[in-house]
């Protein structure tokens, strides 16, 4: 036999944390990702869960043996297969009724402006190097008035930004316009969670390698990510409950059990960041 899908039904136990009204709020949001590797193809899947019902997602890139050990959609059977449909595939598996545009060639300057039209929220899953499109994505965030949330994942742990509309922006907090990419790196690496509670425990050094774009990762840390984002975009597109937007961060790490609550004005502008910037420097020879 077979069982017909049903909207209420498969995201009925969500009522209590939300609203029935809420619920079906949800379902006629949408949200738009790009990126669907580390952690992109999380967030896809646990707001899907959560009841969301409308996406934008993109990717050009297709699965391949060394995004096993993080990557959602990642498999034998996957091998080869472009991640934008394979996660696709398994969201409206989740949800049938889900309406999702695919963006297969990732974001550019020719569809960036079509895969953010009628957009709610934007949750970023960009790799951590794709700071063209990164900026770029932000930079339109800003001038549409669309919130947009980014949760790194570093080591085991889950660190927030939030950028809400008239609020800091992007380049405002991190100061990458203008420098070279290792310089990028650096900035966006101390920016995303100053409070480097995950510093303490890397057990091999060389292999986090910025010139060579390589760093080590763990599914624990994207998996974090995810519920952070979801729970960021329930508030957001429900208008409930306290949005800490930048130059507020929030670090979680799961390896040593606490929580950093930043605040830097100026964002990479201020002492502690600056200081932070030019240590990192001198210890990766950047």
């Amino acid at each position: 036999m077979t069982t017909a899908f049903d909207y209420d039904i498969a995201f009925s136990r969500n009522i209590g944390w939300v609203t029935e009204t809420e619920q079906q709020q949800l379902s006629s949001k949408r949200v738009a990702i790009a990126g669907m590797g580390g952690v992109g193809g999380f967030h896809l899947l646990t707001l899907a869960r959560l009841g969301v019902g409308k996406f934008n997602i993109a990717d050009l890139d297709t699965f391949e043996l060394a995004n096993f050990n993080r990557q959602a959609g990642a498999g034998m059977s996957s091998i080869d297969q472009r991640k934008v449909e394979v996660l696709a595939r398994m969201a409206r598996d989740i949800n049938p009724d889900c309406e999702i545009n695919i963006f297969p060639q990732g974001v550019n300057d020719a569809n960036l402006v079509e895969f953010m039209t009628g957009v709610d929220l934007y949750v970023d899953g960009l790799d951590f190097f794709a700071f063209q499109a990164r900026e770029a994505m932000f930079r339109h965030c800003a001038a549409a008035g669309i919130p947009a949330t980014t949760v790194a994942p570093l080591g085991m742990s889950a660190a927030l930004l939030n950028f809400m509309p008239g609020g800091m922006n992007f380049e405002s907090y991190f100061q990458l316009e203008g420098r070279p990419e290792m310089e990028k790196a650096l900035r966006f690496l101390i920016g995303l969670a100053p409070a480097l509670l995950h510093r303490p425990y890397l057990a091999d050094e060389t292999r986090v390698n910025l010139k060579a774009r390589k760093g080590p990762s763990t599914i624990m840390a994207c998996m974090l990510c995810a519920g952070v984002a979801a729970s960021e975009a329930l508030k957001i597109l429900l208008g409930r409950g306290k949005v800490w937007a930048a130059p507020h961060g929030i670090q979680f790490d799961g390896y040593r059990n606490r929580v950093a609550h930043t605040w830097r004005p100026g964002g990479n502008r201020h002492p502690i960041n600056r200081l932070a910037i030019a240590i990192a420097r001198r210890q990766l020879g950047c």
